[in-house]
């Protein structure tokens, strides 16, 4: 952290609000300042505490305080009438985590920005949502982030989703980041002014580190080991159907739908053609239409209802489908972003029999259904040694249905004939 102030002997003197604005934006656990480690939210509740003044001032512990105090070496904290003598690891305990930022105060600090604090800061929402939580994608749990050709590319997946966002950027380099440290940074840049990203490589250990650099903080992360796969050629290209859907409405339709089926993931069938899109639940029980621009053939794609919301959600404003087939990756477009899903699996209708059918036409299906059996099947019989699974069930179901469907002959009742009884 680099905090604008004035130096004061051995200590510093700033304004409260810089340092309580810095260290909100901070990710670790601890904070190093002057040599002294201290818990940071505890500080920072500390310095909220604070009134009278907007001015601080942080000095090392001299005569003026008790011997204690200084044999323990200890921080004199003044702000206004309040004074205090913070003592090493205060606001600490074992349950804090190791990571630790360090605070600096100089006259002056300032940045050249290559990037839109608020704009990096969306982007990185976006990504972070679709990686890996599964520990046998070490990689996938990372978000790599690519530079070279004016273009930054940050790239997230999770086996079966992935998001690539695009940013304006001058330079070149890789590094992938696990998803937890840059888990709360998309917070601290919404409140930054200056965002300055750069890619440094320690020549010995060949590591690379991720730096981005703020006019309050300057993060550093290592990359992870390994190499992120090739996505390149899982965009899918050549598309037959494409239709533009605007994500808050498509959302409430979706939410409509989840309240009235009960079948899990809440599967949503898209029924896209002639400028609109009918979507449905796939148990039947409601659907509703809505109007958008289509061009292609009529198409069929069902989504499980929750990667469909988190796409739609992650796009924002108007989202673009393009499709391929039914079974195939759909690509959803929006500005400076893409999103690569994989449709859920949309089996054919079976024929329902009519009510009409005789006994003996539903025999004589349960026939021809034995004369499909696969000459294999018959061979089998011969060699009951060597019989499959798949021609056991066969076997089976052609018995269930010469059981179940051979037309039962009507019982004969036998009439009895009473003779008349003498009284």
């Amino acid at each position: 952290m680099n905090i604008e102030g004035k130096r004061s002997g051995e200590g510093f003197i700033a304004q409260r609000q810089s340092l309580i604005s810095a260290l909100s934006r901070a990710l670790a656990d601890k904070v190093n300042l002057m040599g002294f480690t201290l818990g940071r939210k505890g500080f920072l509740t500390y310095l909220r505490a604070l009134g009278g003044s907007n001015v601080i001032k942080v000095v090392p512990s001299t005569t003026d305080a008790s011997e204690s105090r200084v044999s323990g070496k200890s921080l004199k904290v003044v702000c206004g009438a309040n004074v205090a003598h913070v003592s090493n690891n205060e606001w600490t305990s074992d349950r804090t985590t190791s990571g630790y930022c360090e605070l600096k105060v100089s006259p002056r600090y300032s940045i050249t920005p290559n990037l839109g604090a608020l704009e990096m800061s969306e982007a990185l929402e976006r990504v972070l949502t679709f990686t890996s939580s599964q520990s046998s994608r070490p990689v996938l749990q990372g978000v790599c982030l690519k530079a070279s050709s004016g273009k930054l590319d940050m790239v997230s997946a999770d086996g079966y989703r992935l998001a690539i966002a695009t940013l304006d950027f001058e330079g070149e380099g890789v590094a992938v980041i696990h998803r937890d440290e840059l888990r709360g940074i998309a917070n601290a840049l919404r409140r930054a002014k200056r965002v300055k990203l750069s890619f440094e490589t320690d020549e010995a250990t060949k590591r690379t580190y991720l730096v981005l650099e703020t006019e309050l903080i300057r993060y550093k992360w290592s990359g992870m080991s390994g190499e992120y796969p090739d996505y390149h050629p899982l965009i899918p290209k050549d598309f037959r159907t494409t239709v533009a859907l605007e994500a808050t409405e498509t959302l409430r339709a979706i939410a409509s739908l989840k309240a009235l089926t009960d079948v899990k993931g809440n599967p949503v069938d898209l029924t896209i053609g002639s400028g609109k899109v009918v979507m449905s639940a796939t148990d039947d029980k409601g659907e509703t239409e809505i109007p958008a621009e289509t061009t292609g053939d009529p198409m069929r794609v069902r989504f499980d209802g929750g990667y469909f919301t988190e796409a739609l959600k992650a796009c924002g404003g108007m989202v673009e489908l393009n499709i391929t087939e039914p079974h195939l990756a759909t690509l959803f477009k929006a500005e400076d972003f893409k999103l690569v899903v994989m449709p859920l699996a949309v089996g054919k209708p079976q024929a329902k029999a009519e009510a009409g059918q005789t006994a003996e036409n539903r025999q004589n299906v349960a026939t021809t259904a034995e004369a499909k059996v696969p000459a294999a099947v018959t061979a089998e019989k011969a060699e009951p040694e060597k019989v499959t699974p798949d021609v056991e069930k066969a076997h089976a179901i052609a018995e269930a249905r010469a059981i179940t469907e051979t037309p039962r002959k009507p019982k004969v009742v036998k009439k009895v004939t009473k003779e008349p009884v003498a009284v």
